[in-house]
């Protein structure tokens, strides 16, 4: 069962599929040959010569690269350098939660997602951000990612009164996708950026907030696929489900 589990996983990675389909070739030729010559002689050997040929290009390419840790982690600047539009241009989906999410709901972003997600029938954007009702939700984000930082520039209170002023101007869009917001009721102490997460070509940004950082840009960043890491990449994706569950409707 644990090798089945891993070829499936490797399946709906991309990876290993020339090796698995030379195996399937293989056994499916090794049936047929036990209960009959059901195959003609040529055929049988023009399935080995092109499965031999598979496996010697695949000896013939260039080793990958060993995988390292500074390829997956990055901090915030690193990851504003990629366009955020650039991201989202064949997204159907965009989830995102942050504590006011200000950095990423500016007037560019914001054209961007309409432009480019919700103007699809599928398109499907979720943001969650702190309650600004719930004061003891406020305070203590206020503590974690105002108070703890050495040099701040953002004051959460009124990042987070901009995002849910603009949140609600975005919902009165007449779009062909869907867009819904909610409140959460306390600082998990990460954020999530997620496109196309319920995909095989998906991606998932997790930023760490960390304890007293130098400034806002020094958090740690993690992007995750299902190429990198399946079991990972699901594991996020859930944690924004059960985020999403249980926020409240605004």
């Amino acid at each position: 069962m644990r090798a089945v589990r891993q070829m499936w996983s490797d399946v709906r990675a991309g990876r290993n599929l020339d090796a698995y389909v030379v195996t399937m070739i293989a056994a499916v030729f090794a049936a047929l040959g036990v209960i009959g010559d059901l195959v003609p002689e040529a055929l049988k050997w023009s399935a080995v010569f092109a499965a031999l040929a598979l496996l010697l290009f695949r000896i013939t390419l260039p080793a990958a690269p060993a995988p390292t840790v500074d390829g997956l982690l990055a901090d915030r600047d690193e990851f504003v350098n990629v366009q955020f539009t650039s991201l989202l241009r064949d997204a159907t989906q965009l989830w995102i939660f942050a504590p006011s999410a200000i950095n990423l709901l500016n007037p560019q972003h914001c054209t961007a997602i309409r432009e480019l997600v919700l103007v699809k029938g599928t398109g499907d954007v979720r943001v969650a951000v702190l309650d600004p009702d719930n004061e003891a939700a406020v305070a203590l984000g206020v503590r974690q990612l105002d108070e703890s930082l050495q040099y701040p520039v953002q004051d959460l209170r009124a990042s987070l009164s901009t995002s849910v002023s603009q949140l609600r101007r975005m919902s009165s869009w007449q779009v062909a996708g869907n867009f819904a917001y909610r409140f959460v009721d306390y600082n998990p102490g990460f954020s999530i950026v997620a496109i196309n997460p319920t995909h095989r070509d998906g991606r998932i940004v997790v930023e760490f907030h960390g304890y007293r950082n130098e400034a806002t840009g020094s958090r740690m960043h993690i992007t995750l696929t299902r190429r990198d890491s399946d079991r990972w990449f699901r594991y996020w994706a859930h944690q924004f489900e059960e985020l999403w569950s249980n926020a409240r409707l605004p």
